[in-house]
């Protein structure tokens, strides 16, 4: 397989998807997790990735089906790496398709995380492919199919059940998380939490990842690049958002962007601006 190339970009037919089409080797995701459903087409090689206590394999022909808010890895399983097609829905869009297929309210889930589905595979290189290719009324409309595809074939109707978001946390997390997110740029030490909720700092780290999958010092960070992602959609430049989201410099916010997003905060920002400047030079497309 040859080098590594990735392109992160916006859908500009449907507000609220991301797509990206990489090919890695030596690239490794760190542990995180996404606000969207997370759902890849391998198209060469093997990825594997630790998901839900488990470590797993998706050969060429493999979908990945990751519900939001689960937290995993990514990195090669083969000696060539592998290339794929991924898809971001927000979980409000494919809960409009589901209730668009007479299911009842609330956000599907999936409870199988890889499959081997030729049908599904079509469906979602064909909306993945429309999408690259700029037509914003097929890549629409094969979007919706694919999702509607996906959702009858492998989803669990109804609200997700055991999500990370959706578990009730206990006080004390609650509470930690809470500090964290309004202290971004100088977070506390380990110490201090522990002595701001009543545990000791090896209890708190269980207790903390045991509920969101991160232990503190990572959980940061994790909010620092979601943080950073906003920002950069909102036009920032990348070495102002690194001070504002709390990284050490701009190479530090490079590092773990790459790491949870897959693609370099400059390279995000500029397949951005450039489907903001496409929306606005044809503003009467169909959507």
């Amino acid at each position: 397989m040859a080098s590594e190339v990735a392109r992160y970009w916006q859908h500009a037919g449907v507000p609220g998807v991301d797509l990206l089409r990489a090919r890695y080797v030596t690239h490794r995701y760190t542990r995180h997790a996404h606000e969207t459903f997370t759902f890849a087409l391998i198209e060469a090689g093997v990825e594997e990735f630790n998901h839900g206590g488990s470590l797993l394999r998706a050969g060429q022909g493999a979908v990945a089906l990751l519900n939001p808010d689960v937290v995993h890895t990514g990195h090669a399983g083969a000696p060539e790496g592998w290339a794929y097609r991924v898809l971001y829905p927000a979980p409000a869009l494919v809960a409009g398709v589901a209730a668009d297929l007479g299911w009842r309210r609330g956000t599907p889930s999936f409870p199988e995380t890889v499959v081997y589905d030729p049908r599904s595979a079509r469906l979602l290189r064909a909306a993945h492919i429309a999408a690259e290719h700029g037509d914003r009324l097929a890549s629409s409309s094969l979007l919706r199919a694919a999702l509607a595809g996906l959702l009858r074939a492998h989803a669990r109707r109804g609200d997700r059940a055991g999500a990370a978001s959706d578990r009730p946390s206990p006080a004390a997390v609650r509470a930690v998380r809470d500090l964290l997110a309004g202290r971004l740029a100088d977070p506390p030490s380990l110490d201090d939490l522990a002595r701001e909720c009543g545990m000791s700092p090896f209890g708190l780290v269980r207790a903390f990842r045991s509920e969101t999958g991160l232990p503190p010092h990572a959980y940061v960070n994790h909010l620092r690049v979601r943080l950073a992602r906003r920002l950069l959609d909102g036009g920032a430049a990348p070495a102002d958002v690194a001070v504002q989201a709390g990284f050490a410099d701009q190479a530090h916010l490079t590092r773990h962007f790459k790491r949870v997003v897959g693609v370099p905060p400059g390279a995000y920002q500029r397949e951005r601006e450039a489907a903001a400047g496409k929306n606005v030079q044809d503003p009467s497309a169909a959507t």
